[in-house]
């Protein structure tokens, strides 16, 4: 088994230790092993594949997000392995699709979203994170996670999709479980029983949407569900299977880097008077600047996989078909090569291209606009609301593919 400075990329053991020690084993990567090999993690219910290569530097991730004909998403994107055909009939969404799939959904979900309906999203953003905020200033502490971070993005993709807000603790829960990697907060500690829970909640969120689609069918809306459901892009419209695991994207990843954006924006915030103080300073032209900072050094998702459809060499290295390389998106945003000093949080970084929402590429984050847009809100409303909130101590999840904080206390004046 291959370790680097004594430590396993797949042992999630790894992803428990501190951020200084994590930061060294990428560094060391980066340095002498960019493309190192690791055995696949064990776990019941899934075949254990071949290994992997962990692909660390900035130049190489972008490369590879470059070349999907070489590098493709369709043999699995979102795990290290290979999910079981029960799981990827919930989880089987864009991300984890090559062309000609993946540009028919992009297509149908493009089409779906109106200029109108955009700005309609756009807007909701204000209305929601002056919502949020006015619901927790007056109470001086809060679990910042629970009651903002996660908040803002999940209420505007159900409000978007036309779900009931009553629906909302049920929805979380769920995103919760599949986004838990096993952390045994949200999943029994037996990894037996936890593959049984991801799956009853992809199923949950599936049945949700089916119910929701039958229901615009019969007495459309204005929402997207109803866009969606009665898209018609040269003849072709998404299945009942298409909808519900774009749904799920949607439920999870959509709300997901915006949520943990918006913690590590806290904690950054608090760890770094400085920055907060250049930022209230100059807001309007500065918060554009700390956003990106900001996703760059929280890394919300922390790598993508691809597989190679061919026998490829690419800077040196020499891949065979089948072959499976995951891309380390929270190491090439620290790759001292673009980035200089790439440990100091710097709301001026510039130029900054961070690959927080993927590499360039058809597969970049088809939702980063509207991430963006919310933290940019969401910063604004709380620091001219509450300009003296502080972050304590985070509880994060132990998961090796989302840089999570499961809760993070804060305190403000009321």
């Amino acid at each position: 088994m291959a370790t680097i400075l004594g430590h396993d990329l797949s042992d999630i053991e790894f992803w428990a230790l501190p951020w200084s020690v994590r930061e060294d084993v990428f560094r060391a990567l980066r340095a002498e092993q960019p493309f190192a090999f690791f055995d696949e993690p064990e776990m019941p219910g899934f075949i254990r594949g071949p290994g992997y290569h962990a692909v660390t530097r900035h130049a190489d991730v972008v490369e590879m997000s470059r070349r999907p004909e070489v590098f493709c998403s369709g043999h699995g994107a979102v795990s290290i392995l290979d999910m079981p055909p029960i799981m990827a009939e919930f989880y089987g969404s864009m991300i984890s699709m090559d062309d000609p799939r993946h540009a028919r959904l992009r297509g149908i979900v493009s089409r779906a979203f109106t200029p109108k309906r955009l700005q309609d999203v756009l807007d909701s953003v204000e209305r929601t994170a002056a919502e949020v905020v006015a619901d927790v200033a007056g109470r001086g502490e809060i679990d910042f996670t629970v009651d903002v971070a996660a908040r803002l993005p999940l209420l505007i993709i159900m409000d978007l999709l036309g779900i009931p807000r009553s629906q909302y603790d049920f929805v979380l829960t769920q995103s919760n479980i599949v986004l838990s990697d096993g952390d045994p907060e949200y999943v029994p500690d037996d990894q037996a029983e936890w593959i049984g829970a991801f799956v009853t909640a992809g199923a949950n969120l599936a049945t949700l949407m089916h119910e929701l689609a039958d229901r615009r069918r019969a007495e459309p809306t204005d929402d997207l569900t109803s866009a969606l459901v009665n898209a018609d892009v040269d003849g072709q419209q998404l299945t009942s299977a298409e909808l519900a695991s774009f749904f799920i994207l949607l439920v999870v990843a959509g709300n997901e880097t915006t949520r943990t954006a918006l913690s590590h924006a806290l904690m950054l915030l608090t760890e770094y008077p400085d920055q907060r103080a250049l930022l209230l300073a100059d807001m309007e032209n500065r918060l554009e600047g700390a956003v990106e900072e900001i996703v760059r050094y929280a890394s919300p998702v922390v790598f993508m996989r691809r597989t190679l459809t061919r026998d490829y060499t690419m800077n040196g290295q020499d891949y065979r078909k089948d072959d499976k390389v995951v891309l380390y998106y929270y190491s090439a945003n620290r790759d001292e090569d673009l980035f200089p000093e790439p440990e100091r949080f710097d709301i001026t970084r510039s130029p900054n291209p961070h690959v927080g929402f993927g590499g360039a590429g058809r597969h970049y984050c088809l939702g980063a606009h509207l991430a963006r847009r919310e933290l940019r809100v969401m910063l604004r409303e709380l620091l001219t609301r509450v300009p003296d909130i502080t972050a304590g101590e985070p509880d994060r999840l132990l998961s090796s593919f989302v840089n999570g904080v499961k809760h993070l206390p804060c305190e403000f004046s009321r």
